[in-house]
């Protein structure tokens, strides 16, 4: 399975994170998934990156021409996608994932997640899936980082903005533990 995991090109304040994006790079490698993400060398792209060579896995990095240029790639990975632009590696890091995790992150990391997030829930309108993906979009929610992501969607529903049942892909995970039942059960 392609799974493409959105995450900081930072390390965040706390070492939890270090620690947990390279548990999560271990188990995408040690289960036979290939890991797509943004191509940075740096920061939690870089742990995690590495993590999943180091067990054994294949990593597919999606970087634009001016990251390269600022010499951001990880050249230890076995290919490397260069695209013109951020939006043009957003469409390349969603075609090729069959499931997509926002692990904890910026700005930049919900931007990208909340574009997965809407096209899995335009797959459950009744009238067809058209602009929409059949794929899991999981938070991983460690420690509760994405708690208020999960208040406002049920804010939303509440309020009549969205129809609960088009969240049926959206799922927050609290360990990669129930990342892996998603992925296998898809519940």
């Amino acid at each position: 399975m392609n799974i493409t995991v959105y995450l900081g090109s930072s390390f965040g304040k706390d070492g939890k994170y270090r620690r947990e994006a390279e548990r999560l790079g271990t188990w995408i490698g040690e289960n036979g998934h290939r890991l797509i993400y943004g191509g940075s060398r740096v920061g939690l792209m870089g742990v995690l990156s590495t993590a999943v060579l180091g067990a054994g896995g294949h990593v597919i990095g999606v970087e634009p021409e001016f990251f390269v240029k600022n010499a951001l790639q990880n050249e230890e990975i076995d290919e490397l996608i260069v695209t013109k632009d951020m939006r043009e590696r957003k469409g390349k890091m969603i075609e090729l994932g069959d499931a997509f995790i926002a692990f904890p992150g910026g700005t930049g990391t919900l931007e990208e997640i909340a574009e997965v997030m809407e096209m899995t829930t335009l797959a459950r309108i009744e009238e067809g899936k058209e602009g929409g993906i059949d794929s899991p979009c999981i938070f991983y929610n460690l420690d509760g980082y994405y708690d208020h992501i999960r208040a406002l969607l049920s804010q939303m529903v509440e309020a009549g903005f969205l129809e609960e049942h088009r969240l049926g892909g959206v799922y927050f995970a609290e360990s990669i533990e129930e990342i892996g039942r998603i992925l296998t059960s898809g519940s």
